[in-house]
């Protein structure tokens, strides 16, 4: 059995999304039924809608940041009840078996973890859809909860942005006292900075923007350097234990690896390309220095981010949209016209 459910979705990589009806599972006996309350606007939404990373899937209904009410769950269900508040966010499945899965890394599954959406499902092998739609039903395993103390729009971005900066900080125990850099102030940059601060951290913010420090202290960032600055770029030199690389395109990171300290770490979590230009090996050599990389976070991380928000009233800063002008914040977000996060208030979805 399915249900027929109302949504917004790209038929193709050329076309603009659209209303767009399609089916859903009925519930599965650990399945968790949520009604869609947002879903914010994620950059990997638009790559995706217009396969700019191949292997898109049409038609596609995005969204992968993710706050609902459960409206029913199945009889194997104890962990969430009907009128919990919860969120989904970039899985919906993984094998569950692998040594990834078993150390609660799902989002690098052996197997290759199941996507919210533009993924199959692995049981009934039917497409899988995210949540630009009415409602979702998704395992409990990959259902986290929501603290009603939080704005639950802003709440949103928190289920992608907010894990992809979460996950590498506590990796990497970044803490009272640790010297730590963010590149970007966007939509995973200022998450980063609100995070880091929160965790004790003295944060400097790299930026290519004059004019940003007012913008970024508020965020949470101890300093500002201009990174197109050669002077500030020198004034910090070998200064951090670790920076946190947010910039989605190509970009130069020589720069950045000579402010770090020895034995420092610069993270990317914004870029899928190839590095561009190459990496001068002398930099990382005679420092000892790494560049490592991380996506998203696992379920169990997951919460205990969304936790510590709760506890630290942390949230993304958003613009709610309406369904119907989804297009046009596409287009915005590639201009990075936006501060920092689009989240659209689902209720819209009826009359767009």
């Amino acid at each position: 059995m399915t249900m027929s459910i109302r949504g917004y979705a790209a038929q193709s990589a050329t076309t603009p999304l659209a209303a767009h009806q399609f089916e859903r599972r009925d519930a599965r006996a650990n399945d968790v039924v949520i009604d869609i309350l947002y879903c914010g606007v994620c950059h990997s939404d638009i790559h995706q809608a217009r396969d700019e990373w191949g292997g898109s899937l049409y038609p596609m209904v995005p969204g992968h940041e993710i706050v609902g009410r459960v409206s029913a769950v199945g009889p194997e269900v104890s962990k969430f009840k009907v009128g919990d508040t919860v969120g989904v966010g970039c899985m919906v499945d993984s094998c569950q078996h692998c040594a990834s899965c078993n150390a609660g890394l799902e989002q690098y599954c052996v197997e290759g973890a199941t996507w919210t959406y533009n993924g199959i499902d692995r049981h009934d092998k039917m497409p899988t859809f995210g949540g630009y739609s009415e409602r979702i039903v998704v395992s409990d395993k990959f259902v986290v909860s929501i603290s009603d103390k939080l704005d639950l729009k802003a709440a949103a971005p928190l289920l992608c942005a907010g894990i992809t900066t979460w996950s590498p900080l506590r990796h990497w125990n970044i803490g009272k006292g640790s010297k730590i850099a963010v590149i970007g102030l966007g939509g995973l940059g200022h998450m980063g900075l609100k995070f880091a601060k929160a965790m004790g951290a003295d944060v400097t913010l790299f930026t290519r923007s004059p004019g940003k420090e007012q913008e970024a202290r508020r965020l949470g960032a101890d300093h500002v350097v201009l990174s197109t600055d050669e002077k500030q770029m020198a004034a910090v030199s070998r200064q951090f234990e670790f920076i946190l690389d947010t910039v989605p395109n190509p970009h130069d990171l020589n720069p950045y690896l000579a402010t770090l300290a020895v034995n420092g770490v610069i993270c990317l979590v914004g870029q899928l390309q190839p590095l561009d230009p190459p990496v001068n090996a002398a930099q990382v050599l005679l420092g000892r220095r790494s560049i490592s990389g991380s996506a998203i976070g696992g379920i169990a991380e997951t919460q205990e981010m969304l936790d510590f928000c709760a506890e630290h009233n942390i949230v993304s800063d958003i613009e709610v949209i309406d369904m119907k002008n989804i297009n046009a914040a596409y287009e915005r977000v590639i201009t990075s016209d936006v501060r920092y996060r689009f989240v659209i208030d689902m209720a819209s979805l009826k009359s767009a």
